[in-house]
């Protein structure tokens, strides 16, 4: 059995509401199918301060673990995820990004212009995925295997 990680999703969109965000409705099964917990799921404007205090509030008032941001992570000019991560976390964990951007590659040359980041907060650690469903269920299986060692590690636990 895994051991529990709670997760919030925050979901950066102009565009879309709950009922259409088909990406982060995806990431709360993925979550539930590991037997995980999502303590919370929201949809914010693409304002680099919305998004700022949704990941303050998903770390500091939530406490969880791995905050998994949805959208905004491209070249378009409303697209400032990353920004508003670096704006409010303290460390970067360029692996986790990394790993998603070379799986994603493995599928499509267009994973090259994510600008997603992973950057840690106290102990709890943010990951900006694709807003499309398909593009985020992929980052998601890229570094999955990874989440549970990060959270013990963040937790103060041994290799």
């Amino acid at each position: 059995m895994n051991e529990p990680i709670t997760f919030a999703i925050i979901t950066c969109s102009d565009t879309r509401s709950m009922k259409e965000d088909t990406a982060g409705a995806a990431l709360e099964q993925l979550i539930a199918d590991n037997g995980w917990t999502c303590l919370d799921h929201v949809v914010v404007r693409d304002e680099r301060p919305l998004i700022g205090d949704a990941i303050v509030r998903a770390c500091d008032e939530l406490n969880a673990d791995i905050v998994l941001t949805c959208g905004g992570s491209g070249l378009s000019l409303r697209d400032v995820t990353p920004d508003a991560t670096q704006d409010v976390c303290e460390r970067n964990v360029p692996g986790i990004a990394e790993a998603m951007r070379a799986h994603s590659l493995a599928i499509t040359p267009y994973a090259m212009l994510s600008r997603a980041l992973c950057m840690q907060r106290g102990r709890h650690i943010v990951v900006n995925l694709p807003g499309s469903e398909k593009a985020a269920r992929e980052n998601w299986d890229g570094v999955v295997a990874a989440l549970p060692h990060a959270v013990k590690m963040m937790g103060g636990g041994g290799h």
